[in-house]
């Protein structure tokens, strides 16, 4: 049986809430005491619709959520619209705001009301679901990504009878128009690339809140499917609570990128390694110049050149074949879609051919199936070893599948000091370790139990019946990775035991744990 749905659920499971931001002019803003007051009016003398990362607990003090803020604004009512949500798709809110926010400055609280209760009556966001969800007269037809997707490929489904109905059709929700974000430094997008892959400290200076997010977002997206592991802020203001501790110069910059519009930044964040500055994003339609990269010692004034400014020298030999690709389809006026599209493939085949042999060597680290036995733990993984890593590269490294030449030893040296790989990693050890623990528990299924405890005393059934009940416990909770019909296996083998023992025994054993 389904759970009871309770009002506004179905809304909770897309925003935790809206915030309505009113700016006023011998006050501030309206809502005091939290970063949304500060980020949601920018810098900027125009209506605009922009994101910035905001933690829950720097909102509500409550831990281990992270939240995107979306915010739109309308300069000639001094308001703000904000939505504030769990989940980061970006693509989508930003629709959302746009077919919302214009009718709300108009209309005020009474369309404001109409509007949550058409969200209340919208499906949960099930990932791989295609959904349509009508909003306020529009009807919005999207697909939920899954940890699956492959990333700049879209997956929705060709047009059905019912789509007369559909105004918007979302090709994605979360991913930005790399080729848009790129495109006033896009001479530089591989040494951009192995910036992010680093976690090296980055600055983006733009002349908007919307322009220096979708940048920001567009960094980290580029070595999908690789995680970035650092924190970013897409939008970043004075008022920030780590104002003071990204620009102190008594220590290095912290692992992070910042998206930034205000012009006192330029000298504020002067010491830091790279910085970006992109002029007005236009649609690609005309070629950017080519920028050499500048050095940071030229940062100086308010009104430096667009281009990258870092003393860094990139691991890896230029790619000139993609950019002679996307320079050819600017002047064959290739759709933006299909710039974004080529674009996105290069940096993902990029970062697997860079991700393979790290992927190739830690699989090698799994002990055997062999050494795994029902009557002992499971076997432990072998240490990342960095030396005997490098020693695969030789005959088993990213020249099997990239073109590219350089130090890619130095790169992955680079890495492996990264956020990023330590991230990675753990990930990587927890899925390997449950897949351990998965192959043991298939192994105790194929087991003859009720030969086993004809050998045991009361008190060691006893024991093992305790133990098998918390792996089964564990096993659902973590969602091992079994085959179908381990764990209902594994639970009539506990039932048929508990059947051997007294009766005031088995009347125990059946009670439900305590919580």
């Amino acid at each position: 049986t389904r759970p009871l749905l309770l009002p506004w659920d179905r809304f909770s499971s897309w925003l935790h809430c809206i915030c309505v931001v009113g700016f006023d002019l011998e006050l501030g803003q309206a809502v005091e005491k939290t970063s949304i007051c500060y980020l949601s009016f920018p810098d900027s003398n125009s209506d605009l619709v922009c994101c910035f990362g905001l933690y829950l607990e720097r909102i509500f003090e409550l831990h281990d959520i992270s939240l995107t803020v979306y915010a739109c604004v309308c300069v000639s009512l001094l308001q703000s619209l904000v939505l504030i949500s769990k989940l980061p798709y970006v693509t989508f809110f930003h629709s959302l705001l746009k077919l919302i926010a214009p009718e709300y400055f108009e209309k005020q609280e009474p369309f404001l009301e109409a509007a949550c209760n058409d969200i209340d009556r919208w499906p949960t966001p099930c990932p791989g679901k295609i959904l349509t969800l009508p909003i306020m007269g529009v009807v919005m037809k999207l697909r939920i990504p899954t940890c699956y997707d492959k990333p700049g490929t879209y997956q929705l489904v060709q047009s059905a009878p019912s789509d007369s109905l559909v105004s918007i059709v979302l090709p994605t929700v979360h991913e930005v128009d790399l080729f848009r974000c790129f495109h006033p430094v896009f001479f530089h997008i591989q040494m951009l690339w192995e910036l992010v892959l680093l976690s090296e400290a980055l600055v983006v200076m733009a002349p908007s809140p919307a322009e220096s997010s979708d940048t920001v977002l567009a960094l980290v997206s580029c070595i999908s499917p690789l995680r970035y592991c650092s924190d970013f802020r897409p939008y970043f203001t004075i008022h920030d609570s780590e104002f003071k501790e990204y620009t102190t110069r008594t220590q290095a910059p912290p692992s992070v990128i910042l998206g930034v519009t205000n012009p006192f930044f330029a000298k504020t964040l002067q010491h830091w390694p790279h910085i970006i500055r992109i002029g007005d994003m236009k649609q690609a339609g005309e070629m950017a110049k080519q920028m050499k990269v500048k050095k940071l010692k030229n940062l100086k004034t308010l009104d430096s050149k667009p281009g990258v400014y870092t003393a860094y020298k990139p691991f890896l030999n230029k790619d000139e074949d993609i950019i002679k690709q996307l320079q050819k389809g600017v002047q064959q006026k290739r759709p933006s879609a299909a710039q974004n599209a080529i674009l996105r493939r290069y940096f993902l085949e990029l970062t697997q051919s860079f991700i393979i042999p790290l992927e190739r060597y830690v699989a090698s680290l799994m002990p055997l199936q062999k050494s795994i036995s029902p009557w002992k733990s499971p076997p432990q993984l072998r240490p990342f070893n960095q030396e005997e890593f490098m020693k695969t590269l030789e005959k088993a490294g990213p020249q099997l599948t990239s073109r590219l030449k350089g130090d890619w030893i130095g790169l992955y040296r680079q890495f492996l000091r990264s956020p990023n790989f330590d991230g990675w990693f753990r990930n990587r050890r927890k899925e390997m370790m449950q897949k351990l623990e998965a192959l043991h528990l298939e192994a105790l299924c194929e087991e003859d139990l009720q030969l086993r405890i004809q050998k045991h005393t009361e008190v060691e059934t006893v024991d093992l019946v305790l133990k098998l009940k918390e792996k089964l416990t564990q096993a659902e909770k973590d969602q091992l990775p079994v085959k179908p019909g381990t764990l209902p296996k594994l639970q009539a083998h506990i039932e048929s035991i508990i059947l051997t023992l007294p009766e005031d025994l088995q009347g125990i054993l059946h009670k439900p744990p305590s919580p």
